[in-house]
């Protein structure tokens, strides 16, 4: 099979399409044919390196979590799915090799989650990573039906989408953005406000007893979560370790195809969707990598692998 691949750390240069033997399929696994393959900062980060100290990596690796596509192959015992089935899933593993920026990937059933029917290939596959990682942080901080929640980072791929969750859980939503993305937060259903000097004294203007919940998808904002969260509230982040220092979370997302499932039913009841920034065909992966260094998306990169 073409899989994208490096064979040492390094920045989007050490990518190459190379042939790469089939997956093996164990029990409780299945073989993924991957027509789309969401992209993630995360993935450029473990190909720099970045995440050698709690991850091992085998080379030649295969970067991506992020999967959508059709059942192609089962291994024993794997209840519950069939080979055609249309598929989504976090595929991370508990090393960096196998990943899903490749014609196939193997993916075992506990991230496993039906497709969305309303969504396309793109839109399903920049779902997973991103998604699970808003409903976690907010699930874990207690979201619920009229609490106030912050989100930092409010307009990107997981902030889009913690955004929307929140507000299908009844929940009121402030979310922090550049002022050019402002009309799209208060289509997904939050309240924006302008990131930057003096961000806590506009939240503050907003919600002058403070927020239950801060969700930091973006970091650097300790300071000011701790300024406007309310004396009882609960603060988490996916990108500063001192919230842990601090009385918050420092949360890494799980793979979880309860969760992910979830997910799909609030899509197809139309509380939840996929925004695609950029779709990049497999070979441009290091044109898509750098696009997501930028920092500037609005929603997902996304790399198309198979139209079948």
């Amino acid at each position: 099979m073409k899989a994208m691949t490096y064979e040492t750390f390094g920045d989007p240069s050490v990518l190459s399409l190379t042939d790469q033997p089939l997956p093996k399929v164990g029990p409780g696994e299945v073989l993924v044919k991957v027509h789309a393959a969401g992209v993630n900062p995360v993935d450029w980060k473990a190909m720099s390196g970045g995440l050698d100290s709690m991850i091992e990596a085998q080379f030649p690796a295969i970067p991506g979590w992020d999967v959508a596509g059709t059942v192609a192959a089962k291994g024993i015992d794997s209840p519950g799915v069939e080979e055609g089935d249309e598929v989504i899933a976090y595929a991370r593993k508990d090393w960096i090799h196998g990943g899903t920026f490749a014609e196939y990937v193997s993916v075992p059933l506990r991230a496993l989650a039906p497709k969305p029917q309303n969504l396309t290939w793109e839109q399903a596959a920049g779902l997973p990573l991103a998604g699970l990682t808003a409903y976690q942080v907010l699930t874990r901080s207690g979201l619920e039906e009229g609490k106030t929640v912050l989100i930092h980072g409010a307009s990107g791929g997981v902030g889009s989408m913690g955004v929307q969750i929140a507000a299908a859980a009844g929940a009121r939503v402030i979310g922090t953005a550049s002022e050019k993305n402002h009309d799209y937060l208060r289509q997904l259903g939050a309240e924006p406000v302008e990131y930057g000097e003096g961000l806590a004294g506009r939240v503050r203007e907003l919600a002058p007893d403070g927020v239950d919940i801060v969700a930091d998808f973006v970091g650097g904002v300790l300071d000011t979560t701790l300024e406007v969260l309310a004396e009882d509230g609960v603060h988490a982040s996916i990108a500063d370790p001192e919230a842990e220092k601090n009385g918050g979370a420092w949360m890494w997302v799980v793979p979880s195809a309860e969760d992910l499932t979830r997910l799909g039913d609030l899509v197809e009841r139309g509380k939840l969707s996929v925004k695609v920034d950029a779709v990049y065909p497999l070979d441009r992966l290091p044109a898509a990598f750098e696009k997501s260094q930028e920092g500037r998306t609005v929603g997902k990169i996304v790399l198309q692998v198979s139209g079948d």
